[in-house]
């Protein structure tokens, strides 16, 4: 009676192994809901974590270096502060010099609207050395903008609850970027601190949620990453700091600040002719005909040569990319992430052209670990 009793009570093995999967099945979904909640909490700190990330991996090198010179002791802040805070200063320095300039340039911005206001817009000088139609371009900017009563009409154009929403709303968005910004720089210290075992617990997980490929796509975005700092910041910096010197000697108005604008402007693929081509354009309004061509020219030569050698053989070498699928990866990456996808947009075409190269290429390797 009582051995009937057991048999009946005890599961079998097939109830366990139903069990088993039930409670597998409970699990990756739990787990799943845990992971959604977390990202649904975290959503709008996302790209803080994310530039926190992409500038541990780009720094990783320069910080291990110091690590070597420097090694940690005790609870191992004193180090991770310091980089942080050099960091913060790299980002944070053009942004005061910038606003001073702004401040500087916005008294003379505010002392021609007053002049616009009471005399009207003067005919500039550029209109009058057109190679064809200047005698009607100056008739017409004469006869509408150069009076008292054209100035006071465009000027009173611009609603002053308008510009009042404006600067809410541009208040408001620099608050936010702040915040974020200084989310960035705690993340970033605790990715300093610990990066080693954070490194390591995520190439443990990729392991082994998908074997040993996951570890190689890991590493590979990683790669990428680098490369891509390389290729679009280093490069970009060059490129600003080359053409600042020429617009000094051009005789273009602030060139350092011009000079920063280009630097920022060529890490993104064409954007560097955009700023130089305001600058040739500043010149001829100048009536400088010779140092607006010699802006131009070098320009033209500085991006050529760093888009066509210098960034396909650091980005493409690094990521082995075709130079092609970096450009896509760039501008489909800053189209959908904003300047994130400078790094995401990269980083994911290199994953996926290692994924495509081991599925085409190592058939008996995807046979072994399936059957493993």
């Amino acid at each position: 009676m009582d051995r009937t009793l057991r048999a009946a009570n005890d599961p079998g093995p097939r109830d366990e192994g139903a069990r088993a999967r039930s409670q597998g099945a409970a699990r990756v979904a739990l787990v799943l809901a845990l992971a959604l909640l977390g990202l649904w909490i975290l959503h709008g700190f996302l790209p803080a974590l994310v530039w926190a990330v992409i500038l541990a991996i780009a720094l990783g090198p320069l910080y291990a270096r110091a690590e070597r010179r420097w090694p940690p002791s005790g609870h191992n802040i004193l180090l991770p502060a310091l980089a942080t805070l050099v960091v913060a200063l790299v980002f944070l320095a053009p942004l005061v010099v910038l606003g001073v300039q702004a401040g500087r340039e916005a008294h003379d911005v505010l002392d021609f609207l007053r002049s616009a206001e009471t005399n009207g817009i003067p005919v500039p000088d550029v209109l009058q050395r057109l190679p064809f139609g200047a005698a009607q371009a100056t008739a017409w900017w004469t006869e509408n903008l150069s009076h008292p009563e054209a100035g006071s009409a465009l000027l009173h154009r611009l609603d002053n609850s308008s510009v009042i929403g404006l600067s809410r709303n541009f208040g408001r968005e620099v608050v936010r970027r702040a915040v974020l910004f200084g989310f960035t720089l705690v993340a970033l210290f605790f990715l300093f601190r610990d990066g080693r075992a954070v490194a390591s617990q995520v190439l443990v997980a990729c392991n082994r949620l998908f074997g040993p490929r996951g570890e190689r796509v890991a590493r590979q975005m990683v790669a990428s990453i680098h490369g891509t700092v390389d290729g679009l910041v280093l490069v970009g910096l060059g490129e600003g700091v080359l053409l600042g010197v020429v617009y000094y000697f051009a005789g273009v108005p602030h060139p350092v600040l011009l000079g920063a604008l280009t630097a920022i402007a060529a890490m993104i693929p064409f954007g560097a002719p955009l700023v130089f081509g305001i600058a040739a354009l500043v010149l001829l309004a100048g009536g400088s005909v010779m140092p607006a061509i010699v802006v131009v020219a070098a320009g033209l030569v500085v991006t050529f040569v760093a888009d066509h050698f210098v960034r396909p053989a650091l980005i493409g070498g690094t990521t082995k990319l075709p130079f092609l699928w970096v450009l896509l990866g760039i501008l489909g990456g800053v189209e959908t992430f904003g300047l994130l996808g400078l790094f995401l947009g990269p980083a994911v075409m290199a994953a996926l052209m290692l994924l495509w190269r081991e599925f085409t290429e190592n058939p008996a390797e995807d046979r072994s670990e399936h059957a493993a």
